[in-house]
């Protein structure tokens, strides 16, 4: 039977499958079903830096505002614990997922500042988080700030996390840099471990009828897996970097192109929260299969067969082959 385990940013999985960041985390029984169906670690949703600081701000405004209404107020303030105003009901779910799985942890943290927010990322080690994976969802909005600028500011993020931790920490990418490998380079030079990619940008529409701005999520399809591969066959190629594949991973095939390319975990949200977190057995048993009939005996020999350098054709990668598509489709 074809060996399924993965040393993923140093942690020994027991599959390469991973539950992504999502709302699943928040269901212990969720996570626990996606486990017993063969899930090798969890990444939880993410802490958002924006909320810790709207709840604090939120708080302090409240209490603010009572603190002279009357001699005695003080007496009648709530107290503090009445607040989300860290990380505790993060921590508390952490702390109820470690009671119910026996696999790896992850934080997700999301922030696009440096700053004492990071202290955050101390408090999720100490509650037992095997590693952070840092979820750079920033919006360039600014015409006044360059790219350079806003990655300078990503890496001082990047570092501020790793510094202020000792389990590794993994960054979850956009594909939106004019160069991923010179990113994902620098990333490693600040002591990342690891790299995700891609974030799915969950972007905002507008609704003609009532002139507003709609918000839904969109659940990924296996039709944007391609951009992942691209990147997972670059990287594999030119960094040491612990790699991982989210977004378009619907099916056990699809999880081996990408192991193929280059990733040694793959992380699995929208295929779970249409078809329930038991599905990720489904995926896990035609991965194997896969694997067997092409006589591979686990998935880390597997593992970058197809990255840049090692590929039958690794033109196929890279920018001839744009031409060449072009020229099958006129050809069709």
């Amino acid at each position: 039977m074809t060996d399924l385990t993965m040393t993923w940013l140093g942690l020994s999985l027991k599959s390469p499958l991973v539950v992504a960041a999502s709302p699943l985390s928040d269901d212990a029984d969720a996570i626990a079903f996606a486990v017993q169906a063969g899930a090798g670690a969890v990444v939880m949703r993410s802490l958002f830096e924006e909320q810790i600081t709207a709840e604090q701000m939120a708080a302090h405004h409240l209490v603010d505002a009572h603190t002279d209404a009357h001699a005695e107020a003080q007496g009648f303030l709530p107290e503090t614990d009445a607040f989300s105003l860290d990380a505790r009901p993060y921590l508390d779910q952490l702390a109820r997922l470690r009671q119910r799985v026996d696999v790896p942890l992850i934080a997700s943290l999301n922030g696009a500042t440096p700053g004492g927010w990071t202290d955050y990322a101390k408090k999720l080690q100490a509650g037992g988080a095997d590693a952070i994976e840092l979820n750079l969802y920033d919006l360039a909005t600014s015409a006044e700030e360059s790219g350079t600028a806003v990655e300078a500011r990503q890496l001082d993020v990047v570092r501020g996390v790793v510094r202020a931790v000792t389990i590794p920490v993994s960054v979850k990418l956009s594909p939106f840099y004019a160069s991923v490998p010179a990113f994902a380079k620098r990333l490693e030079e600040v002591g990342a471990r690891g790299v995700v990619v891609f974030n799915r940008f969950y972007q905002p529409d507008v609704d003609l009828e009532t002139l507003h701005v709609d918000r839904k999520i969109v659940l990924s399809s296996s039709a944007e897996l391609p951009l992942r591969l691209q990147a997972l066959a670059v990287l594999a190629s030119t960094s040491k970097l612990s790699l991982a594949c989210t977004g378009g991973v619907h099916s056990g095939l699809d999880a081996a192109k990408a192991i193929l390319s280059g990733a040694h975990a793959v992380e699995l949200a929208s295929v779970l929260l249409r078809n329930g977190p038991g599905y990720l057995g489904v995926i896990r048993a035609e991965l194997a299969a896969w694997l067997t009939e092409k006589g591979y005996s686990s998935a880390a020999q597997a593992r970058g067969v197809l990255r840049i350098g090692s590929a039958p054709a690794a033109h196929a990668w890279q920018r001839l082959n744009y031409a060449r598509l072009l020229d099958s489709w006129q050809s069709r």
